[in-house]
């Protein structure tokens, strides 16, 4: 090897151990020295406008937060709690079998929204739909690992509710307790919705109404079956009841059941789709569709049928149907809306959200409309 080659190999290898070391820094978590350093400012005032701390310039604080989110800055969690006593974390917490699918997916958009230009993130906490539903509750709680936490299918006599009050953990729920505690919820009005949704059947003159309930033991099955029966009397109509089963079984357990309550006489000439569970992404639906056509029974002809429909764009499958409305995404940002400003000290009154449905529409290929 002459001197010029080696000459040469010892600035290849230099400047090979410069790009090894440039890589090994770049892959370094960045700190607030590394924005301070980059910005020519003190790690203090850098610490200070991370916080969006008011007695910061506006310029200097959106140059640090700036900096921050283009270095994927993350504060240290631990150093946090240690300098604050909070995680600036929230827990979605449900059950495994409870939401999987399209509407979990359109909640955590939601909340995912509503957190945007907070210091919060979110978790989500599954846990075994027959354990115990405290446990997760009180882990998070004893570990200390978040500042909020969301929960769903809620009971009138919550447990997890009551615990969360005793130890003064900030929450709320997607639904309402019946506990004579005031707390945050967001909540969309199934009584209101069962009314409705009789009201419409009725004036398309329909008699014999079966009703698809949420699981009984929850607050929203109370809710909807209140607002059914109280319509149906008041439009003198009669329930053919649906035996076995809840807006939570199976397709496959729906369409039987619709196939039997069709083949009894009479028969019901008026369907409501309470929604949830497998329903939330149209499954009672075709559930309720295969088990019509199971018997030889038309929609629009021998039964109509009102669903609450979770998506605006929910495919109708040939079929005419009258359709409800809930925003489950908006329910999403109303839900970290209201845990944020609960963890702000607002006053509950203004963390409670109750939306009242006052629509029902037909989505059809159709002229048909209600």
């Amino acid at each position: 090897m002459t001197r010029n080659d080696s000459k040469v190999n010892g600035l290849v290898e230099t400047k090979q151990t410069g790009i090894r070391a440039h890589r090994l820094e770049s892959r370094k978590k960045p700190t607030l020295k590394t924005i301070a350093t980059a910005l020519g400012l003190g790690v203090t005032t850098v610490s200070r406008a991370i916080r969006d701390d008011v007695k910061i310039a506006a310029a200097t604080r959106k140059a640090v937060q700036d900096m921050a989110r283009e270095l994927c800055y993350h504060p240290s969690r631990a150093g946090l709690r240690l300098r604050t006593g909070k995680t600036n974390v929230l827990s979605l917490v449900l059950d495994t079998e409870e939401q999987i699918g399209s509407f979990l997916s359109q909640i955590i958009f939601g909340i995912t929204e509503g957190l945007e230009g907070t210091p919060y993130n979110l978790i989500v906490m599954p846990y075994p739909k027959h354990s115990d539903p405290v446990a997760p509750i009180r882990h998070l709680v004893e570990s200390e690992a978040v500042d909020g936490i969301i929960i769903s299918r809620i009971q009138p006599a919550d447990p997890r509710v009551r615990y969360m009050i005793e130890q003064g953990m900030h929450f709320v729920t997607h639904g309402r307790t019946q506990m004579g505690v005031e707390h945050p919820y967001v909540d969309f009005d199934n009584e209101a919705f069962a009314r409705i949704s009789v009201e419409c059947l009725a004036n398309l003159g329909r008699k014999r109404l079966s009703l698809l309930a949420p699981p009984a033991g929850l607050s929203f099955h109370d809710h909807t079956r209140h607002g059914f029966e109280a319509a149906m009397v008041e439009h003198g109509l009669e329930e053919v009841p649906i035996q076995g089963i809840s807006n939570d079984s199976s397709i496959q357990q729906i369409r039987l059941a619709v196939r039997k309550l069709m083949q009894q006489s009479p028969a019901p000439d008026g369907l409501i789709s309470s929604s949830g569970g497998v329903s939330g992404t149209g499954g009672a639906i075709l559930a309720i569709q295969a088990g019509l056509k199971d018997v030889g029974a038309i929609i629009g002809r021998d039964v109509d049928i009102v669903t609450k429909q979770l998506f605006a764009n929910l495919p109708i499958f040939g079929d005419e149907f009258y359709v409800v409305h809930e925003d489950v995404r908006k329910t999403g940002r109303d839900l970290a809306t209201a845990l944020v400003g609960s963890i702000e000290g607002k006053p509950i009154s203004e963390l409670q959200t109750l939306v009242v449905p006052t629509k029902v529409s037909l989505q059809s290929t159709t002229d048909r409309d209600e």
